[in-house]
């Protein structure tokens, strides 16, 4: 069942959101060649308990850390690690939190120094296909039009879109219902109805879409092991159209 949220609750999931979206744009600032991934896990929780948050992630199904740091071919579900960030690596960056009752979730991809053209256009149609799949997220359209508006724009561009990992519904949990692909035909699925509230995510390849996991059981990483981007931001469909909430 998808859960309508009410004012007050979206009034509270505003202030998770912006929590996750103040810290997600500090993190932004300090991604540069020599910093590691641990020093931003370290920052990004020190500053959430800080604001008064949980770390949505840390122990949430025994996932150990505050944020996913995903460098490169990785997907998403990175573990931060000591290595130092090279000049033209990509970083993509999950983080949500847990703020009276209630859960924000987002996520950027972030270039480390400059980056080549092939990377740069990965990340910005990455990007664009979110803004494109939020602007479907209005009242009366149904579920699977967000899901072709990113396979819409991605796949002429010559990038692929990942099956195995969706968007999904959010608000008293971090997972809720409907679960959200990012590709599929329009038309399809629940109608939109203000108050629902949305984590869409787009992860998208470079080359093909698909994906296999590391010993860790939880980092996901291109089979080709080429390059993918991730972007995310909770958003909230209202009688006006979307709301994001991730956004400071």
């Amino acid at each position: 069942m998808i859960v309508v949220k009410s004012a007050a609750e979206l009034a509270k999931m505003r202030a998770a959101g912006r929590i996750v979206a103040t810290i997600l744009a500090r993190l932004e600032e300090m991604v540069r060649p020599g910093v590691t991934s641990a020093e931003l896990d370290r920052y990004a929780e020190q500053e959430c308990l800080r604001q008064g948050a949980t770390p949505a992630f840390k122990g949430y199904g025994g996932f150990p850390f505050a944020i996913c740091a995903s460098p490169n071919d990785r997907v998403v579900h990175g573990f931060p690690d000591r290595r130092p960030l090279a000049e033209g690596d990509i970083l993509s960056i999950d983080f949500g939190v847990l703020y009276q009752g209630y859960y924000g979730d987002a996520a950027v991809t972030v270039p480390v120094g400059r980056i080549d053209a092939g990377t740069s256009r990965l990340v910005d149609a990455t990007r664009e296909s979110l803004r494109q799949a939020i602007a479907k997220a209005v009242p009366g359209g149904r579920l699977s039009d967000i899901s072709h508006a990113v396979q819409g724009w991605v796949e002429p561009l010559g990038f692929s879109v990942v099956r195995e990992f969706v968007g999904h519904g959010i608000g008293r949990q971090l997972h809720e219902a409907p679960q959200l692909p990012n590709f599929g035909a329009p038309g399809q699925g629940p109608r939109l109805k203000p108050g629902m509230t949305l984590a869409i995510e787009p992860m998208i390849n470079a080359g093909t879409p698909g994906v296999k996991i590391l010993e860790d059981g939880w980092t996901a990483v291109t089979q080709d092991g080429k390059r993918s981007a991730h972007f995310e931001h909770t958003v909230a469909i209202t009688e006006h159209g979307p709301e994001i909430l991730t956004r400071v």
